[in-house]
């Protein structure tokens, strides 16, 4: 009997464990391996241009990689991936295991669907998956240090050896999706191109990444939250070339391989938190405001539309969002700035900025996206708290000290000089005209959201 092997969130050959037990299970049957991937008009619909045109880049890599036969079929997973099993004769369908939401609900489905056939996981899009690591008293972690110290310790396997000539099935295929037209300028996608660049940056972009992470200005982040959030790379990948990597003058520093993992690790946290609370996507974790603190109406949405459009006022902000529409992807550190803006300076809620955010993020990951959010708002596990207010001047004056940043994202500005970027509005008559006034003022909403943090203090404790 033929076997399937259903692509999701791991669009590659190497370290892959699932794609490796299909193999083995097709070889002890004396078949074929069926490579699915499964197109499902729904998130079709609500993807942005961006993610959708990179998605369309991954798909006809990981066809070439299977020598022309991936197999693309169009609609709900739980009536497309029976009618293929059905369709080919095959027991067992092969998957990397969901752990978002969505996708162990779809997997559920499915499991009722298949009938005599077997849905058969193995492993998951993370080193440790989640809902493995507990605290002592076996309940799940809620601040990330512990978490950190916990995962560490409990360490994770070595990667995956990429399966040899592997027996590919020719079976009907949909077409591969059109990759629809965007203005978003993508990073090469698939399994080698991420592969390529993540050596490269090992090579020559890690050594400094300690100290230089936070500087949008600088090309100091490795951009691996792409082929991660689609599984063109595994984490495991990562980890066990960090480990390798040979001490050398002017190579990477302990830090600098310490710090980077952290970053994995915090990826990891997120993951265990939506897998404990999967209502995380759409729900603050813990309240903090009462509900009348947040912006409605006409007003509301107009600030938030020109928040999306880069269109505040104040240059970093602006500057991020913009990258975002130019690129689908925006520097962590600005991430964290827009963020708070639009939440603590704009008093819109965080879970507007979310969708807006996976909307257009090449790397939208839903545990990532809603976990970060929340932690920007003060809502999350082991959070910010509220009343940490990120100032978009102070914050571009400091990560962004010559404005350079701002000057490649915002043309309004690129004439003024130094960090005087991020002060347009002490210009003067040397303000450029065609830059728009400060949509409000910082120091006064700081002062509107304390007050609105320490109201619902008081309403919950009255309670």
């Amino acid at each position: 009997m033929p076997v399937v092997h259903w692509f999701r969130r791991d669009l590659r050959l190497a370290d892959n464990p699932a794609l490796g037990a299909a193999v083995r299970a097709a070889r002890d049957a004396g078949d074929e391996v069926v490579a699915l991937y499964v197109l499902d008009p729904a998130l079709w619909r609500t993807s942005g241009r961006p993610r959708l045109a990179y998605l369309a880049a991954s798909l006809a890599a990981l066809a070439e990689s299977c020598d022309g036969r991936l197999v693309v079929r169009h609609g709900r997973a739980q009536e497309v991936v029976p009618a293929v099993a059905r369709e080919v004769g095959a027991a067992e369908v092969h998957v990397t295991a969901a752990t978002e939401p969505y996708g162990r609900q779809r997997d559920d489905a499915v499991v009722r669907a298949l009938g005599d056939a077997a849905l058969v996981p193995t492993g998951s899009p993370y080193a440790v998956g989640p809902g493995r690591l507990t605290t002592q008293a076996g309940e799940p972690f809620q601040v990330f240090t512990p978490f950190r110290r916990a995962w560490l310790d409990h360490g994770w396997a070595a990667p995956a050896p990429r399966p040899r000539a592997i027996p590919w099935a020719q079976v009907r295929s949909d077409p591969l999706p059109d990759a629809p037209a965007t203005e978003a300028r993508l990073p090469a996608a698939g399994e080698h191109a991420a592969l390529r660049r993540w050596h490269a940056y090992l090579e020559d972009g890690l050594a400094g990444y300690a100290s230089a992470r936070d500087r949008p200005d600088l090309d100091a982040t490795s951009v691996m939250s792409v082929p991660l959030k689609w599984g063109e790379i595994h984490p495991r990948t990562l980890l066990a070339d960090l480990a390798a990597l040979p001490r050398r003058a002017g190579g990477p520093s302990a830090d600098d391989v310490t710090r980077f993992r952290s970053e994995l690790v915090w990826r990891e946290f997120h993951a265990d938190v939506l897998w404990h609370h999967p209502g995380a996507r759409t729900r603050s974790l813990r309240p903090v405001l009462p509900d009348d603190a947040w912006a409605r109406g006409a007003a509301a949405d107009a600030a938030f539309e020109a928040w999306c459009a880069g269109r505040t006022g104040y240059p970093l902000v602006d500057a991020g969002m913009r990258q975002l529409l130019a690129t689908g992807w925006m520097h962590n550190r600005v991430r964290m700035v827009v963020a708070s803006f639009l939440v603590k300076d704009l008093h819109v809620p965080w879970q507007r900025g979310a969708e807006h955010f996976l909307a257009h993020l090449v790397d939208g990951d839903v545990a990532q996206n809603q976990l970060n959010w929340q932690w920007v708002a003060g809502t999350g596990r082991d959070a910010a708290p509220y009343f940490r207010v990120f100032n978009p001047v102070t914050q571009g004056e400091k990560f962004d000290p010559d404005g350079d940043y701002v000057r490649r994202w915002v043309p309004e500005l690129r004439e003024v000089a130094g960090a005087a970027v991020h002060r347009p509005w002490d210009l003067g008559l040397t303000r450029p005209a065609d830059y728009p006034e400060r949509l409000v003022d910082h120091a006064r909403e700081r002062e509107r959201a304390l007050a609105d943090l320490q109201r619902g203090k008081a309403e919950r404790a009255a309670r």
